[in-house]
């Protein structure tokens, strides 16, 4: 089954809501598809090892992934590893 992309944007899919204090999440490609073998949609970020998540709706994953994401930076940060600038849409062969 061919994956969905949700690109660069919010993994919702939405544009960035209005300006708050907090720094903006940066945009990293989320590709989502259907796993029959888990029996959800599951979301991977590509550009950030081991960061995926997953949901029982399309948009259940979307969001779910947009906490993984925050979450790993947060770690990746706690322990100083180095973390990857958002390089927009990844090409496959």
């Amino acid at each position: 089954m061919a994956a969905k992309r949700v690109g660069r944007g919010r993994a919702n899919g939405k544009g960035a809501g209005p300006k708050s204090a907090a720094p903006e999440q940066p945009r990293y490609e989320v590709i989502i598809d259907w796993s029959k073998e888990d029996g959800a949609f599951v979301a991977e970020v590509p550009e950030l090892p081991g960061c995926a998540a997953d949901g029982d709706t399309y948009q259940e994953a979307a969001a779910n992934v947009e906490a993984v994401i925050r979450e790993w930076i947060e770690t990746a940060r706690e322990l100083g590893r180095p973390i990857s600038e958002p390089k927009g849409r990844l090409l496959f062969a």
